[in-house]
């Protein structure tokens, strides 16, 4: 089971992937999603992220998320997307079902779901904590990261979920523009969302940026923009 994985770590990197990790699905829970019939048939979920650009993300302000993040935004997701789907041949060209998740796609606009939660499953996976913001925060690159997932019934050795690292930091509690960050402090994840978050505060804000016509889409990004597990990084 390593050595398969590192066979697909390899080859999803090669794809353009810059994280990738592999979680045992019976460890997820409902805290985030409402269809856990579908996991049922997959023990295994894998997680690939791909980095954000730095200058994209500092360039964010309260004011204006930038026409450019928008763009960024949706390659980097439509990127996912095409690795996801290259993975899960991948998987199943080796006689394994396999079901890429897309990387972006609420199924469920009440509740602002999609069909998993690709953060309880990076976490799961070990590509990062879950911080106050509900962020996936990695050690290397910070909050500044998207995500996707493969479920998939390919026998993969899987990581260890990984605690919050958040401690006392608050400063994407302070910098949140609709004060939509609560400051829990929990160890893997909250006991729920809203517990955490105020969802509807966050998304007033989400909706009234993409009814403006420079933008067009629910974007924001200031709390992954402020979070000192991205900032501190220099390029090299």
């Amino acid at each position: 089971m390593h050595q398969e994985k590192r066979k697909l770590e390899l080859f999803t990197t090669r794809l353009g992937a810059d994280l990738v990790g592999v979680a045992d699905i019976s460890y997820y829970h409902d805290a985030y999603s409402f269809s856990i019939p579908l996991l049922e048939k997959f023990p295994y979920a894998i997680s690939i992220g791909v980095r954000l650009s730095d200058p994209i993300i500092d360039a964010i302000t309260e004011d204006d998320p930038t026409e450019i993040y928008v763009h960024h935004y949706k390659a980097v997701n439509a990127l996912l997307d095409d690795i996801a789907i290259r993975v899960a041949n991948y998987c199943q060209a080796k006689g394994h079902h396999s079901l890429p998740i897309p990387a972006s796609q609420i199924v469920d606009q009440n509740r602002l779901f999609g069909s998993i939660s690709h953060k309880a499953i990076a976490v799961l996976a070990g590509l990062g904590w879950l911080g106050k913001s509900l962020l996936v925060i990695n050690e290397r690159f910070g909050p500044r990261i998207r995500l996707v997932s493969v479920l998939t019934t390919l026998p993969l050795a899987a990581s260890k979920p990984l605690r919050n690292r958040c401690r006392d930091c608050m400063i994407c509690v302070e910098s949140c523009p609709v004060q939509a960050i609560k400051g829990m402090s929990f160890e893997y994840y909250p006991p729920t969302r809203e517990a955490a978050v105020n969802i509807e505060a966050c998304n007033v804000r989400l909706t009234n940026i993409a009814n403006n016509p420079r933008y067009g889409s629910k974007i924001c990004g200031i709390c992954i923009k402020v979070c000192p597990w991205g900032r501190t990084r220099q390029c090299q």
